[in-house]
């Protein structure tokens, strides 16, 4: 369909994502999912074809460009069919590089930052833990200020690009919860670590349902020194930075969760034109037509909500229901969707050989990350029913 948010740019910048995920990724992705492991060579092409810093300024390497050119970007990587590929790069672009863009000092922008936008570091995000996951409040690898440094200890899981990242942009406690006080500052800050550390290890997740080409990980730290001028930000305001951080987080996974609709619908409807039932293609049969249907109508009823909550962001709003609106709406759709186009690929959708299956492997997890479904829910209902009034800045 036509739409009112891109312009002429953006869809000669398409072009150019699309060109550059075919001769470079597709053609090598099949081994990555096999190797479990995204080659440093990509990202250093991303960061030369200047992907990797599309909203971030000019002065750190970025091209400051309007937040629909990252809507581009993020729905091809989306359409890419690539699951753990997809993760990583939008941890690297808008979750692990995002605070320090925002709330980092010059000094750590250019240490960290561009160097990521170049593609000569890989970020990771590290907050979750085995006992706080949407709550953060529950965080508790700490960190203790040591004359220059922080002495870090604790562990993080589930963890994209854990063991291959760079730096990680790390959640800390740094006051005891029982000695916080109700109203203020919430005992977290965030630290920007090297994965070189001594005291710093990592345990590779390798059995996980998806993903398979992203590198998930276990963090753990012993004793880790880190300089006290990687703190990012406000000492203890961490929580913040994060409630600020996971509404582009989630509208990021909307985001790339329509590309990989897009994709989805496509495989199939080239599967049933050329598969046949009883002499006709598949194409032919009413049940199937009427289904697919529905499925596009409703896609594009939910890409609507994820422009419209782009074109909010844009303005320079942060919008928290939208945001947990489109993550839900758009995550929840790509499981149905996906769950529909295997159905149609019979026996067949069900063999690794057909990129189905891959698929219908990858999007399950969409639900979860970043926020899961129940979450988005209860985020929603405080909004319109309790008329709670969530804010997220500083």
């Amino acid at each position: 369909m036509r739409s009112p948010y891109f312009t002429t740019e953006h869809n000669t910048f398409r072009e150019r994502v699309r060109r550059f995920i075919s001769q470079e990724v597709l053609p090598f992705a099949d081994d990555w999912e096999y190797n479990r492991c995204i080659p440093k060579e990509i990202w250093q092409k991303m960061g030369q074809m200047g992907f990797l810093g599309i909203n971030y300024p000019k002065a750190y390497g970025g091209s400051e460009m309007d937040f629909f050119f990252s809507v581009v970007f993020l729905e091809e990587i989306g359409r890419a069919g690539y699951g753990g590929f997809r993760a990583a790069v939008s941890v690297h672009e808008y979750m692990a590089t995002y605070y320090i863009a925002h709330a980092g000092s010059d000094e750590l922008k250019r240490k960290y930052l561009s160097p990521a936008i170049a593609g000569e570091k890989l970020g990771a995000l590290g907050i979750t833990e085995r006992n706080a996951g949407s709550d953060i409040n529950q965080i508790q690898t700490s960190a203790v200020h040591d004359g220059d440094n922080y002495i870090v200890n604790g562990a993080k899981t589930f963890i994209t690009s854990g063991t291959t990242a760079d730096f990680v942009t790390l959640a800390v406690r740094t006051t005891p919860s029982k000695a916080m006080s109700k109203r203020g500052a919430t005992g977290i800050s965030l630290l920007v670590v090297d994965t070189d550390s001594e005291g710093l290890s990592t345990k590779k997740l390798d059995n996980k349902i998806g993903w398979h080409c992203s590198d998930t990980a276990e963090l753990y730290f012993k004793n880790v020194r880190v300089p006290a001028e990687n703190l990012v930000g406000r000492f203890n305001c961490g929580f913040y930075y994060i409630m600020q951080c996971f509404q582009l987080e989630r509208l990021t996974a909307g985001i790339v969760a329509l590309g990989e609709i897009d994709h989805c619908l496509e495989v199939t409807r080239r599967y049933i034109a050329q598969r046949k039932a009883f002499s006709s293609p598949l194409t032919n049969f009413q049940a199937l037509r009427h289904r697919i249907a529905d499925l596009v109508t409703d896609v594009e009823a939910a890409r609507q909500l994820i422009y419209h909550t782009a074109w909010l962001y844009q303005q320079g709003e942060l919008p928290i229901a939208e945001c947990s609106m489109a993550k839900l709406k758009v995550t929840e759709l790509a499981n149905r969707v996906v769950n529909e186009c295997l159905q149609f690929h019979g026996g067949y959708g069900y063999l690794e050989e057909y990129p189905i299956a891959r698929m219908y492997r990858d999007i399950r997890v969409g639900t979860i990350a970043g926020g899961t479904s129940e979450i988005m829910r209860e985020i929603i209902a405080q909004i319109t029913i309790d008329e709670v009034r969530h804010d997220s800045r500083t």
